[in-house]
């Protein structure tokens, strides 16, 4: 079971397209976005997806209403407010935009895997039994690089991938 993480898309569509491509390569089963879509228009690329998608709101989204009716309206995913916990298989996952409150979800036990963005960096650690996951950006705009990581919770392994 192969989970895409992505973050921090910041309107590069261009990203955004190559970021699905592998997505699609990687054969995942679900993305989670980290916030920070910013427009309503950067569901067109994510069309393509062969995922759903799972997202929350990051500090630069402006039309937050827009954005999850154009997502949900052309069939690519749910929007929500951040941060939003679900389970996939039999994990446990949180989302967030705020870095300031990833060390108390993960120290908190609840959780298997905590996803964050916002900051722009990569980071894949552990805190006890918890995974911590920020993709880094997808955009490429603040540190030049475009990354995306793959969750595979069959090997409990998790890679950062530059594009």
């Amino acid at each position: 079971m192969k989970i895409g993480i992505i973050s921090d898309t910041h309107d590069n569509l261009s990203a955004i397209s190559k970021a699905v491509e592998v997505f699609n390569h990687e054969e995942i089963e679900i993305l989670i976005h980290a916030g920070d879509f910013v427009a309503p228009f950067t569901e067109k690329p994510f069309r393509t997806l062969n995922a759903p998608l799972v997202g929350i709101f990051g500090n630069n989204d402006g039309d937050k209403l827009l954005l999850k009716e154009k997502y949900r309206e052309k069939e690519v995913g749910e929007i929500y407010e951040d941060p939003y916990d679900f389970e996939f298989g039999t994990k446990r996952i949180i989302v967030t935009h705020k870095p300031k409150i990833v060390d108390a979800l993960a120290g908190s036990g609840m959780y298997d895997v905590v996803i964050y963005g916002h900051t722009h960096r990569a980071v894949i650690e552990h805190k006890g039994d918890t995974l911590i996951v920020n993709p880094g950006e997808c955009c490429g705009y603040l540190s030049g690089k475009r990354t995306v990581a793959i969750l595979d919770l069959k090997i409990w392994d998790v890679e950062l991938l530059e594009f």
